[in-house]
């Protein structure tokens, strides 16, 4: 039997308190996860793990020209070599530096399955490949040796890894890191490399730069996923102290879809961007359990169309609902909105410190010109040894015979090259280069190809020589290669920081949307497509404060411009009238309050699911007043077909509308005019035909609602209407315009009075064959006259510059369409009061759908 081990005999027991032991050996083992594992290096930004997993790529040559290499390899030689732990740990630590959507500047090139921002897990390690990412090869493994970095012994002294890489940039901010160690974690945003380049030659140029100003070179953090930050307070407590939280939002917009065939167009919030580290899948798994557990409502689907092109993801929206109210619910309730909290917490000098923003760049830049120093200091040492062989090749080349006379009598090379060092006064390096030189070297021309390397290496020299004695000119040096970088690596800021007047101005707009009185007044705004879109009086003017600062005078291409202004009180009604002769009314409160710089919402997708089709577009609309009750509303066809009816009739209608006027088969509702008794009416047609007769009830009486009306004007062939003005006689004007864009005011008085059914007076005379009158609609005291053409250009002209002319008189030519292109569609920039909408808001009305 063994003896058995004795450990307890005298001199081998040292006693020690437990709680000494303890935590000597837990301040060990916290220092060792702390440097060996969960903080990254302020130097280069990595973590050991990736550092050892970038020098093993380059180790294999796994350059971005070469192919890729299986990730398994790389795993292998990574475990074999440096880091000796799981071999699944190195390669989720592999897995991030490959996915785009982690990294903001991805160090590595993958290909394969990587996983996704679903969270989908990556393919093993055996199916996926990779190699270096070129800014990962330039600017983090650049010219790596011995002479630039330390280099230390790995886990079992075989093999030499560098202690840290020599970084061109500041990896630690561009791509950021997140850790935990014992006691303390790091949380550390990306950035933009552009802006981080910019904030790095300014501290170079100017050391004491303000805080101020180093945030407006880098005004914020960079996510690769995109995003926007809603407040700069957070960046800011995090730039100077270390640490701050830094609210982060989606990137979201409000569309109109069409959820299938035959069904209505609804709103819908289509997200694009989600916050940084955000879940896509989980996310929609979220809003699916709210919305199912009721805490969610309004939302009718949920879909995700993302592809390979980017992210949507699509939120169905009942029809009641008002897309903002859902929005801010999902910010509320869902990481839609979130938190970074961000923590600058690194090792400096292989001790963990948290630091401002100012101080990561400066020790990044001591850390560089460190770098650049020995790197500029190795280049000398080789081109002095180098110059040192080159003269003594042309010494030798100088004494040639001497030379080729002491190899001759020499009995061996040793007893040469100690000749040479006597004769030539040569160092031993000297003489064995000499001893070493082949035949070929005595040609002329290397002889030249000689004289040419020492002049270029003496310039080199001199080069080097200015750098490390002038740090002025390092500092030089060192700009130009971050430009350099910027250059070639640099690209557009993805995550979109809200200024504070934008902030401000979002939550005005929040709490506009969000206040919930029993009357408000509110601004109406419709479009030349369809589209109507409610705003406050206040958030009204500062767009049209924006849009009055723009030269409207010239035609402009316009996306979809507004036709229609009127001012309104949310418990009134709005009047939708159809081309079917369907009416239908509305609530002004309704109507969704629009999104800062929205164009609104489909008017006809606020009307009932029963109208659909082209016969239901809508032909005009007008807010229901107390003053305007009492007048008549004027019902005027496509083919000249035209009504008298109670405005009052259509006060208060039901979800099923009401048939304002039936219609022969081809015929259409075109226009509307509100009228009282005793006004004239005054019909326009395409050919420049005007009609005026008294409304009154021999020539126009008030009919129910099954009747058709009379003929009020007789139409010509290829004539079409194309305006209806109710206008008093002796005060009132009238405003025409032409396709070719010559316009006139006309008084109404110069009209003569006629009878209803009559064919009209020549009132506009066409200075080309061609030319047609398209619209014509009541000339309305200081305002602005909207002219649209058929190409989508909009512009806006005084009504005062617009000429008074006679009957006989052809007008101005105001604009000159392009070639192909006619006016369209006139209108007043009207904006009418509540007490008096009269005129004004009708003759808007009329003009809104004119013929092209």
């Amino acid at each position: 039997m063994a003896d058995q081990l004795n450990i307890l005999s005298a001199g081998q027991v040292v006693p020690t308190a437990l709680h000494t032991e303890v935590q000597r050996s837990y301040l060990e083992y916290a220092m060792s996860v702390i440097v060996g594992r969960a903080l990254p290096d302020v130097r280069d930004g990595l973590k050991p793990v990736h550092r050892r997993i970038l020098y093993a790529m380059h180790e294999l040559g796994l350059t971005p020209d070469r192919p890729y290499r299986k990730c398994a390899r790389v795993v292998g030689d990574v475990l074999g070599k440096y880091h000796p732990h799981g071999d699944q740990a190195v390669y989720d630590a592999l897995v991030r530096m490959v996915q785009a959507f982690s990294s903001r500047y991805p160090l590595l090139d993958g290909h394969g399955n990587f996983g996704s921002v679903d969270n989908d897990p990556p393919a093993a390690m055996r199916y996926t490949e990779t190699r270096l990412a070129a800014i990962g090869h330039e600017a983090l493994l650049g010219d790596i040796s011995e002479a630039l970095v330390d280099f230390i012994d790995n886990f079992d002294s075989s093999q030499q890894e560098p202690i840290v890489l020599p970084a061109q940039v500041p990896n630690l901010l561009l791509n950021g890191s997140s850790g935990i160690a014992v006691g303390m974690a790091t949380n550390i945003p990306p950035h933009n490399l552009g802006e981080l380049i910019d904030g790095l030659i300014a501290l170079i140029d100017r050391p004491s730069l303000g805080d101020e100003e180093l945030f407006r070179l880098i005004p914020g953090p960079d996510f690769p996923t995109g995003g926007e930050i809603i407040s700069t307070e957070g960046i800011h407590d995090a730039y100077r102290s270390g640490r701050g939280s830094i609210p982060m939002r989606g990137v979201c917009q409000f569309e109109e879809i069409r959820p299938g065939r035959g069904r209505q167009r609804r709103n819908a919030i289509v997200i694009t961007e989600l916050p940084f580290q955000v879940n896509k899948a989980a996310w929609i798994e979220k809003v699916a359990d709210l919305v199912n557990n009721n805490r969610l409502d309004g939302i009718a689907d949920i879909r995700d169309e993302s592809d390979r092109e980017g992210m949507r993801v699509v939120i169905e929206l009942k029809r009641e609902t008002q897309p903002q109210r859902v929005l801010n619910e999902l910010y509320r309730l869902t990481p839609l909105q979130t938190n970074f909290g961000a923590i600058l917490l690194a090792l400096d000098r292989g001790q963990p410190r948290q630091m401002s923003l100012r101080e990561l760049l400066s020790a990044f830049l001591n850390f560089r010109e460190e770098t650049l120093t020995r790197q500029y200091r190795h280049q000398l040492e080789r081109t002095e040894a180098r110059l040192h062989l080159v003269d003594g090749l042309l010494s030798a080349l100088d004494n040639l015979d001497a030379v080729i006379d002491i190899l001759r009598h020499a009995p061996d090379g040793t007893t040469a090259k100690v000749e040479f060092q006597r004769q030539f006064a040569l160092s031993e390096r000297q003489a064995d280069a000499i001893l070493a030189m082949p035949l070929r070297r005595l040609t002329a021309m290397e002889r030249q190809n000689l004289e040419t390397e020492r002049t270029e290496l003496q310039q080199t020299r001199t080069t080097l020589q200015r750098l490390l004695s002038d740090r002025h000119e390092l500092l030089k040096a060192l700009k130009k290669e971050l430009r350099a970088l910027k250059k070639k690596f640099g690209d557009p800021r993805r995550t979109r920081i809200q200024t504070e007047a934008e902030r401000q101005e979002e939550h005005q707009h929040l709490a506009e949307i969000l206040a919930e009185d029993e009357e408000e007044a509110v601004i109406l705004e419709f479009t030349q497509k369809g589209y109507v879109r409610r705003s406050s009086p206040r958030a009204f003017q500062r767009r049209q404060a924006r849009l009055d600062s723009e030269d409207s005078q010239a035609l402009q291409e316009v996306e979809d411009p507004v036709l229609q202004t009127e001012s309104a009180l949310t418990t009134q009604e709005l009047l939708v009238l159809t081309r079917a002769g369907k009416a239908y009314t509305i609530t002004v409160g309704d109507i969704p309050v629009a999104q800062r710089q929205s164009r609104g919402v489909p008017l006809v997708s606020l009307l009932p699911d029963s109208v659909t089709g082209d016969a239901e577009i809508v032909v005009s609309q007008l807010v229901l007043t107390d003053a305007m009750l009492a007048q008549d509303l004027l019902l005027v066809t496509r083919q000249g077909k035209i009504k008298r009816v109670p405005l009052q009739d259509f006060t208060n209608l039901t979800g099923r509308g009401l048939t304002a006027l039936k219609l022969k088969t081809g015929d259409e509702l075109a226009r509307i005019a509100l009228a009282r008794q005793g006004d004239n009416l005054v019909l326009g047609t395409s050919g420049g035909r005007l009609l005026r007769f008294p409304i009154d009830d021999e020539n126009l009486p008030v009919l129910g609602r099954n009747a058709q009306g009379p003929q009020g004007l007789r139409m010509r062939k290829q004539e079409t209407l194309v305006g209806c003005v109710a206008a008093a006689a002796d005060t009132d004007w009238v405003l025409l315009m032409s396709a070719m864009g010559y316009a006139k005011r006309l008084p109404v008085a110069a009209l003569p009075l006629a009878s209803r059914g009559a064919i009209g007076t020549q009132a506009f005379q066409f200075s080309h064959k061609s030319d047609r009158l398209v619209a014509m609609t009541a000339a309305v005291a200081d305002t602005t006259v909207t002219i649209l053409t058929t190409a989508e250009r909009m512009a806006q002209i005084p009504l005062v510059d617009i000429p008074l002319q006679g009957r006989n008189h052809p007008g101005q030519r105001m604009l000159k369409p392009a070639r192909g292109e006619t006016i369209a569609t006139v209108t007043m920039a009207a904006l009418a009061d509540n007490e008096d909408q009269t005129s004004a808001s009708a003759g808007a009305a009329t003009t809104r759908h004119s013929p092209s």
